[in-house]
């Protein structure tokens, strides 16, 4: 089950409130400039789909996006529990960091953990089948895919190159909650 946690940043301890229905999370990061939305396949989707196959699922909602937004370049990204650079990975993003580039992820299947750290206080977002979330360039914010990785992503990308971490330097992702492992990605 998707769900946000807000947090105040000096407080993580105790989140100010929870949220477990989509309407509900989609509003809260609205106030913040962040895009919460559901989507659905136009086609049904084989384990183990190519690239393009899993695209032309979602052709409608993608296209949509990119001529919203103006999103140039788009592919998927796959990660599971038994890949061999899984911790390396994890670790990459798991710093506070910003990007010059908006980071839009479709969650195909799986889930993954985007947590926002927006006007002194901490998003904390679990994401997972059938969600989309577009954080805005320039915010900060870390992403952790738990010690047992298990998703497959579409990415959006305006331009992929900008799309590189610029670290803060805080310490804050240290202090708030990580993913942990649940019944839908030790699934797969």
């Amino acid at each position: 089950m998707s769900r946000l946690r807000i947090f105040s940043d000096t407080q993580p301890q105790a989140p100010l409130s929870v949220h477990n229905e989509h309407a509900d999370i989609s509003r809260e990061l609205a106030k913040i400039g962040v895009r919460f939305e559901q989507w659905e396949a136009n086609q049904p989707i084989a384990p183990g789909a190519s690239q393009d196959e899993v695209i032309a699922a979602y052709r409608s909602d993608i296209d949509r996006l990119m001529a919203e937004a103006g999103y140039q370049a788009v592919d998927v990204i796959s990660l599971k529990p038994d890949h061999p650079d899984r911790a390396a990975l994890r670790q990459k993003f798991l710093s506070e960091h910003t990007h010059s580039e908006d980071e839009v992820r479709f969650f195909v299947a799986g889930a993954g953990q985007f947590t926002l750290h927006v006007n002194g206080k901490v998003y904390d977002v679990l994401c997972e089948q059938g969600d989309l979330i577009g954080v805005p360039d320039g915010t900060r914010h870390w992403f952790d895919m738990s010690e047992s990785p298990y998703f497959v992503a579409i990415r959006l990308f305006t331009n992929k190159e900008g799309w590189v971490a610029q670290f803060t330097g805080e310490d804050i992702a240290l202090q708030f909650p990580r993913m942990t492992p649940h019944a839908s990605t030790a699934a797969a």
